[in-house]
């Protein structure tokens, strides 16, 4: 029986947030219910049609692409629970990240860690392994305690670390290979204060003093500018207060004129005219001024990114990350590229999940990123190269060349993934081109 209260379209196009994916479903569905949306896999399984949930769009990779039943998040969205003494708050996929982060500090709560932005779903964030940086605290998808899935034959299933844990251990990074999440349980804390430290330094100095850096706080990243050796570094550390947020005006400046305005200009202008960046890029290095300001967590992990690009994204293995960074210092000085956008690192502990990109060992995150629309394929190749010779994996939506062969290679839980979906999709109803590439046939 066809789904009759899901919105539906049909031969619909579908782009991500960066433009460099395109998919053409032969429908597109709303469901606005975990029931709608089971309906309409069972009703695309009997169609004989593949089915892929999409999120915002922020992944660069294809992996939510299908020329089948695409599920789009417009309606299945909002906090289904708040629990303040199990520390615990249920929302359904297609919640974003701001939603969340609002309501839990409407509430008083806070996630322990996130990433740089909250444009995502929570289901889209989580799937491909989102993060931020952290000492002690790890990925969005580490904070999962419980989530809702359905299967490819339409079921539903909850799960937990007590309830199908085999299945909850894999589908927090599941990267959409295992059922389509309907909702999701964070832990969450009390909210507490964030001091954030921002400061230009040397390249030479960060990479001398990273381990120390890192060590000494609770998150610690920086961006290293191409063409110079100047980094800008933020140290982010739990405050007693009081709060001091960033100035409007001065937030506006940095945030907003500098970041993304005037940012905008100068990768607009080295994209016509790549001579410029070395110099745009000594210029833009200088730009932003020490500042240290305290507020709640989701104001100080996130900011504004009105700039689109295209991004690569390898975890290393922690002790990897200084070499690995002066490879690739080195090898944009003897070459003719030219890099516009930073270089941006961060770390994460060791986690237990057995695609999160930090399974099993303390981990550096190297994210390369190149202006929309300039040429990016000779960069991230050498990029990629330096990164994969130091046993690098590849965040699972951004972009990379990787596949099963190598995947298995520096994943140790590889196969009990792959086995996991053979069983909960053996006739692959939740597949497509990018999975059939990463995960194998």
């Amino acid at each position: 029986m066809a789904v009759k209260t899901v919105r539906t379209e049909r031969n619909s196009v579908w782009r991500n947030w960066a433009g460099n994916v395109i998919a053409r479903p032969v429908r597109s569905v709303a469901p606005s219910s975990t029931q709608e949306l089971a309906e309409a896999v069972r009703q695309a399984v009997a169609d004989g049609l593949r089915v892929k949930p999409v999120g915002t769009g922020h992944s660069f990779t294809t992996t939510a692409a299908t020329d089948g039943v695409l599920i789009r998040p417009d309606r299945l969205v909002g906090v289904r629970e708040v629990d303040r003494e199990a520390g615990t708050v249920t929302v359904a996929a297609g919640t974003s990240l701001r939603q969340l982060n609002e309501t839990l500090s409407g509430h008083g709560l806070s996630l322990t860690n996130m990433g740089d932005i909250m444009e995502q779903t929570v289901a889209g964030a989580t799937s491909t392994g989102t993060h931020g940086t952290g000492r002690d605290s790890a990925s969005i998808a580490a904070q999962i305690k419980g989530l809702e899935l359905v299967t490819a034959d339409g079921s539903v299933l909850r799960c937990s670390a007590t309830e199908h844990p085999e299945i909850f251990a894999a589908a927090r990074v599941g990267l959409g290979a295992l059922g389509v999440v309907t909702a999701i349980t964070f832990g969450v804390e009390r909210e507490f204060l964030l001091t954030a430290r921002e400061e230009p330094m040397s390249f030479e100095r960060v990479m001398t003093d990273f381990e120390q850096l890192v060590a000494e706080n609770e998150h610690f990243e920086f961006y290293w500018f191409p063409h110079t050796g100047n980094c800008n570094t933020k140290r982010n550390n739990r405050s007693t207060g009081p709060a001091s947020p960033v100035g409007r005006v001065s937030g506006w400046v940095d945030d907003e004129l500098l970041s993304n305005g005037i940012f905008q200009v100068a990768c607009t202008v080295g994209r016509a005219v790549p001579a410029t960046i070395p110099g745009i890029a000594k210029i833009s290095s200088r730009a932003l001024s020490a500042r240290t300001y305290t507020d709640i967590p989701y104001k100080v992990f996130t900011s504004p990114r009105r700039v689109r690009f295209l991004e690569m994204e390898y975890a290393v293995p922690r002790e990897a990350a200084v070499p690995a960074l002066r490879e690739l210092k080195a090898t944009v000085e003897r070459s003719g590229l030219r890099v516009s956008f930073p270089v941006e690192v961060r770390t994460a502990p060791a986690d237990d999940i057995p695609l999160s990109t930090a399974s099993g060992r303390d981990t550096a995150y190297i994210a390369v990123h190149l202006y929309r629309g300039t040429p990016h394929r000779a960069y991230f190749t050498a990029a990629e190269q330096i990164m994969t010779a130091h046993g690098g994996r590849p965040h699972w939506g951004k972009l990379h060349s990787r596949d099963a062969a190598y995947l298995s290679g520096v994943y140790p839980r590889f196969g009990e993934f792959t086995a996991l979906r053979d069983r909960l999709d053996p006739d692959r109803v939740f597949g497509n081109d990018y999975l059939r590439r990463v995960l194998g046939g």
